[in-house]
């Protein structure tokens, strides 16, 4: 499998190409030996960034192997990370007019955790209760609940027009909120 030093040699654009044949194996072409899905989900974790072809169509496979790897690790017995009604929500946003949205604020909302992680996991070691990140803790719950709320209406309660109102306010205080946060943010990590 291709490590590290090999990685840090190709280009930022330049992925690794996984060839997925007919028989389920897949193979990598930068160390040109078979890997597995557990592999590839390494891989993940290191950073590699890769491709998955189809060996006979070409066709850019890649969504899908990471999906199958998010199900395996699901079911692995290990713990969850996506629970059911996040996971029954997500469902019922295909096909809805908002769908073209989800996955931008999704890759946000990701990276905004991913560059909070060490701040976050601190809070949570000292107790959250007693730092600013349990505000920011409350303001991410009313901005998911928000989300879904506009994302998935009826899913909640029935709003009448006053209600919509109201929520476009809440999601404007909690922009307000949000930015005054990430400025403290800013200063802490000073």
């Amino acid at each position: 499998m291709v490590g590290r030093s090999k990685a840090a040699s190709r280009g930022a654009d330049e992925a690794v190409i996984i060839k997925k044949y007919a028989n389920r194996r897949l193979y990598n072409t930068a160390s040109s030996s078979y890997i597995t899905l557990e592999d590839l989900a390494k891989m993940v974790r290191e950073n590699v960034e890769f491709q998955v072809l189809d060996a006979k169509t070409g066709d850019d496979i890649t969504h899908s192997i990471l999906t199958q790897i998010i199900m395996d690790e699901e079911a692995s017995g290990g713990h969850q990370m996506l629970p059911v009604s996040f996971l029954r929500q997500l469902i019922g946003m295909y096909g809805n007019s908002m769908q073209a949205l989800i996955p931008s604020y999704l890759e946000a909302s990701m990276a905004n955790f991913r560059d909070n992680q060490s701040k976050i996991r601190e809070a949570f070691e000292k107790g959250i209760s007693a730092t600013p990140f349990a505000a920011i803790h409350e303001t991410n719950m009313a901005m998911m609940r928000a989300a879904a709320d506009v994302f998935l209406p009826g899913m909640g309660k029935a709003r009448d027009k006053s209600a919509s109102a109201d929520t476009r306010d809440e999601i404007a205080e909690l922009r307000e909120q949000m930015a005054a946060m990430q400025k403290k943010l800013d200063e802490l990590s000073k």
